[in-house]
């Protein structure tokens, strides 16, 4: 076997294959998709430009490259979204935005017809975007509210509504774009009365059969400081906690080792008969135990036995292993 050459020259790296998002086929058709609506409008706005009339035309042709680097930015911002979204709603949420685009080139390029009415199609088109979005978000929230309880009665309930929801908006949106030059009837606005009132029942009616058949989530109920949890008796069972096994300390004793120091009211051993030499008021005096003999806390546990202790090494007089306090100094 040979041994490699140190002074070789390394193997190019090979390519992995791009893992980003930029490869999902989602992202890809909403972004030719994009592509597509620039040049529709770009070619809408040549058309005006080509047999309209020559009023304003650097200002429109301001406006128009304005929207189109508005409707840029929120179609790139759209396919980065796209891949933590649902396939329909990406979609859907593309669509909306070249609506928007060819109508907003539309309002640009329209001769007016009453010029003092220039700002109002700066609002109109805001309108015509906030109608677009809040038909998204209701579709949306209305899909999720269906995929509670799937039913064949709320799907054809929810596929109604919703071509209601978007044949509402194409009513408003239409007098909003060509007001100027449409005389709508008053037969029209009762049509979308009558569409608006479907569309509002239509969306009630499947959240009134989610609380009534759908399937209730549970509920946890969080656990604050201090307040103790709600029904123990129905907490969830927990697995059994395992023994703790505590080392059990040595009973401190007087200096000589072997006299245990009195025991107070409270169980704890009295430390100032240990300084004082006499037991303080209300303490129970242990006799001194010989060497060998059990201490008390080695009678109590044989008393009520409990896990094993680990053998501990022998300990030197005094407290914990520490030596006993030094001699007093010799007095002359």
């Amino acid at each position: 076997m040979t041994a490699p050459d140190p002074y070789a020259t390394p193997a190019p790296p090979t390519e992995q294959p791009r893992t980003d998002a930029s490869t999902s086929p989602l992202l890809r058709a909403a972004i030719w998709v994009a592509i597509g609506a620039l040049i529709a409008a770009a070619i809408v706005c040549v058309v005006w430009v080509l047999i309209g009339d020559q009023n304003d035309i650097v200002g429109r042709a301001f406006l128009t490259i304005l929207l189109l680097v508005g409707f840029a930015g929120v179609a790139i911002l759209d396919a980065h979204l796209a891949p933590g979204r649902p396939a329909w709603f990406a979609l859907a949420s593309m669509g909306s935005w070249i609506i928007a685009l060819l109508i907003g080139a539309v309002l640009i390029w329209m001769p007016e017809r009453y010029p003092w009415l220039g700002f109002s199609r700066f609002i109109q088109f805001l309108l015509i975007v906030l109608i677009l979005q809040l038909v998204l978000l209701h579709v949306r929230l209305y899909m999720k509210a269906l995929h509670r309880y799937d039913t064949p009665f709320t799907r054809a309930v929810a596929i109604v509504t919703i071509v209601l929801v978007v044949g509402l908006a194409a009513l408003l949106i239409v007098p909003l774009t060509f007001g100027e030059w449409l005389s709508l009837d008053s037969l029209y606005w009762r049509i979308v009365v009558a569409v608006a009132i479907l569309a509002a029942v239509g969306t009630a009616i499947v959240p009134l059969v989610n609380v009534l058949f759908a399937p209730k989530r549970p509920r946890t109920h969080a656990s604050h400081p201090g307040v103790p949890a709600p029904y123990p008796a129905l907490a969830a069972p927990s697995a059994p906690a395992a023994p703790v096994t505590q080392e059990l300390l040595p009973w401190p004793s007087y200096v000589d080792g072997v006299t245990p120091l009195p025991m107070l009211p409270d169980g704890s051993p009295d430390w100032n008969a240990y300084y004082t030499g006499y037991p303080s008021p209300g303490a129970h005096v242990f006799t001194p135990v010989p060497h060998g003999a059990p201490q008390p806390h080695e009678q109590a546990a044989a008393t009520h036995p409990g896990p094993a202790a680990p053998p501990q090494p022998p300990t030197a007089p005094g407290y914990e292993g520490y030596p006993p306090p030094p001699p007093l100094p010799p007095r002359s």
